[in-house]
């Protein structure tokens, strides 16, 4: 949630900058100042009110004190209206205070000013590339053919259990998953980030605190009985740790770590496009996240993608990292960067994490702070990324390292996987 007094200060910046999002918000920015002005000037009112009724309840203590009931009565009728004042406008400054939230809520995050514009992922800017496109027989399968053929995956099991998108890993392809989920946390937990456990429902606050309500609603399963909420990455509740805390400057940089399964309804995706492993309803994920003092994020970002580089590196998967333009950008963040791996068999680019840096924009909804250096509260930066969602990284392992007598694994997963070869 952006800040009002942000907005206030930088108005003009503030709507050219969501432009890039190909969104006109100067109705919205200017409501939100004029709703903050009515709502300081309400503050403003009920701030004297109650120190006028405070200075003559002193008065009446006097008078009384003094032997002077008579006068010390009419002035308690005076303190009697000016306590029913204040209760109306304690209501009004609340409904006021409401309302403006209610708009912040529904104001994205101002990108950044190197974020590219554009209207569409076409428009997002491949910033780096790296690994050889391996060169598979005419025979070629795609990873939905490769699981079955060898029994790994089981597609239409999981659909008979719960529905499509919730496939059932069996034998080898278990082994194989268990074993990247593995070695991203110890990549995770080598690089520094603490590895944490989180539940996988979360409260509305929680979901409130991140961002994905009230812009995600629809895209999340929710246990209606109990207000509880599947989450949709370990980014939500992670990061909802640190939620209403104050930290000391000195415990910043924080790097956390966890595996988590994740749940998305994907309401209206259908189509080629999301075969198999493309798009699931429930897929596992390695999340790193961080919260950083203001000045040093972005450099904490350059690392975080450098550390998601090395990952993909060891893993011999030709990949590409986009910086995503405008209106491609995540409702939270200010900078995203996507890396996405290629899908040899199906002849296209798989998206298999995000980096994003939200800058205060989290922070400000979770009331996370750190008291600086004079002493003052100030808002953290949070950063997130994927290291990494598996169904795409193991839809690129199956394709990419298919071969006439099986399915070859990357050397770096042979001690977790204890086997070399799925035939």
């Amino acid at each position: 949630m952006l800040q009002v007094a942000f907005i206030r200060e930088n108005k003009e910046d503030v709507i050219q900058r969501l432009a890039k999002r190909n969104i006109d918000a100067s109705a919205m920015i200017n409501e939100a100042i004029t709703l903050d002005e009515e709502r300081r000037a309400l503050q403003a009112k009920l701030d004297n009110t109650k120190a006028e009724s405070n200075s003559i309840s002193k008065e009446i203590g006097i008078l009384f004190k003094n032997g002077q009931a008579q006068e010390a009565n009419e002035l308690k009728t005076k303190t009697t209206q000016l306590k029913e004042e204040a209760k109306i406008l304690e209501q009004d400054l609340n409904t006021k205070v409401e309302t403006l939230n209610e708009l912040l809520y529904k104001i994205p995050n101002v990108p950044n000013t190197i974020v590219p514009s554009g209207n569409t992922d076409e428009d997002n800017e491949e910033v780096f590339r790296e690994g050889e496109v391996p060169s598979l027989s005419e025979s070629a399968l795609p990873h939905w053919e490769l699981a079955k053929k060898y029994d790994i995956i089981d597609f239409e099991l999981g659909t008979k259990i719960t529905g499509a998108g919730f496939p059932v890993y069996k034998g080898k392809g278990a082994k194989l998953q268990r074993a990247l989920i593995t070695y991203f946390l110890d990549k995770n937990t080598e690089a520094g980030y603490t590895e944490y456990q989180v539940p996988h429902l979360v409260n509305e606050a929680s979901g409130f605190g991140t961002g994905q309500l009230p812009d995600k609603e629809g895209q999340m399963y929710h246990v209606t009985a109990d207000n509880l909420y599947l989450i949709p990455t370990a980014e939500v509740p992670a990061t909802n740790i640190f939620r209403d805390t104050i930290l000391n400057e000195n415990d910043l940089p924080i790097s956390v770590t966890g595996y988590t399964p994740c749940f998305r309804r994907e309401a209206g995706s259908y189509g080629a496009h999301v075969r198999g492993l493309n798009r699931l309803h429930q897929f596992d994920k390695v999340e790193i996240l961080r919260v950083e003092h203001p000045n040093k994020s972005y450099e904490a970002l350059d690392s975080m993608v450098e550390h998601v580089k090395g990952i993909l590196k060891e893993l011999k998967l030709p990949y590409r990292i986009l910086r995503l333009c405008g209106g491609d950008l995540g409702f939270t963040s200010a900078l995203t960067y996507d890396f996405e791996v290629f899908s040899t068999a199906q002849d296209r680019w798989l998206e298999i994490s995000s980096v994003s840096n939200f800058e205060t924009f989290q922070a400000n909804r979770l009331k996370l702070r750190f008291k600086n250096s004079d002493g003052k509260n100030e808002l953290c930066h949070t950063l997130n990324g994927s290291s990494l969602a598996l169904p795409r990284v193991l839809a690129g392992i199956l394709e990419n390292y298919q071969t006439e007598n099986g399915i070859k694994i990357p050397d770096v997963l042979v001690p977790y996987t204890g086997f070399d070869l799925i035939s």
